[in-house]
């Protein structure tokens, strides 16, 4: 069986994305149990308008210009190129999301595209599960592979000592937003402001990822890899074009994730309006890119009649 490397993951000789064990990664669960606890008992307390105001806001920053821009599009894949300071400040608000530091998402998104590109690969890497016992394992666990590719981030990601600042000190972020939005708005504004937005925006994104990598409609499928790509359009929006994930495993360096006539992409049209600003360069989008290895559009029925 042929073992695929691919930028960062490189594959050794007894390299296997099918065996390993499921552990439970204890900060990271506590992590995820005390701000969604949080949120489930103060948040009916809390509610204001507010406070509600301030979720909604601070939610569409960092999930939009950081997770999904920052780090996502930019940092994991560089889809466009960007000033230094601006990249920071992106992947700054992709940290505030709460899911990890920015080379620990970089390390879980490389390794689960590199067990996706397999033969085959493990249940939690392809979303396999049933619907509880994925939400467990994806957001309170952690995978260790008995046999795992080698991770190899470039120069710039892990001689950045900002980065590594950020990695060492990724939930610590949450404390002087904490301490602003008290100051400003009481308990609601601290509620609402981080516990109900990190508790919402990572559970978020587990629930894509596992609706994405099962159902839904398809643009495109690839060949001999054990998962494919789905788009979840009614999530399009609220995820920034995130929820595009079929276009997304056909195209991974794209900076356009909603690439169809009428598949809206909000991630897509902040770069548009960062790049005439002047701030953000080389969009890519899939016409400047190679087609991936066994990558076939899916025809339709209605298409193939016409």
């Amino acid at each position: 069986m042929t073992v695929r490397s691919t930028a960062r993951m490189i594959a050794l000789p007894d390299s296997d994305a099918r065996r390993g064990q499921v552990r439970w990664a204890p900060i990271r669960s506590l992590w995820t149990i005390g701000m969604t606890g949080s949120a489930l008992v103060l948040a009916p307390l809390y509610m204001t308008p507010g406070a509600v105001a301030l979720w909604l806001m601070t939610s569409a920053v960092t999930l939009c210009l950081g997770h999904s821009i920052g780090l996502h599009r930019l940092l994991i894949h560089r889809s466009f190129t960007a000033p230094l300071w601006l990249e920071r400040v992106l992947v700054y608000l992709g940290t505030l999301v709460g899911m990890a530091g920015p080379l620990g998402m970089v390390r879980l998104h490389d390794t689960r595209d590199w067990a996706q590109r397999q033969v085959a690969c493990h249940d939690l890497h392809a979303h396999r599960a049933p619907l509880l016992r994925d939400a467990w394992w994806q957001m309170h666990c952690r995978l260790d592979l008995t046999h795992p590719p080698r991770f190899e981030p470039e120069a710039r990601l892990c001689d950045d000592r900002f980065l590594m600042w950020l990695e060492r000190n990724w939930m610590a972020q949450q404390l002087p937003w904490a301490l602003l939005f008290f100051w400003i708005g009481g308990m609601p504004w601290l509620v609402w402001g981080v516990p109900v937005r990190v508790a919402i925006g990572v559970t978020g994104h587990w629930l894509v990822g596992h609706v994405t990598h099962r159902r839904g409609p398809q643009g495109w499928t690839v060949d001999d890899v054990p998962v494919q790509g789905h788009d979840l359009p009614a999530a399009a929006l609220i995820t920034f074009g995130e929820a595009w994930h079929g276009n997304h495993h056909a195209w991974p360096d794209s900076a356009r994730l909603g690439i169809e006539p009428g598949q809206h992409d909000p991630g897509w049209w902040v770069l548009i309006a960062l790049r005439r600003m002047g701030l953000v360069h080389d969009l890519k989008e899939p016409a400047m890119l190679a087609p991936r290895e066994g990558l076939h559009r899916v025809v339709k029925q209605g298409d193939a009649l016409g």
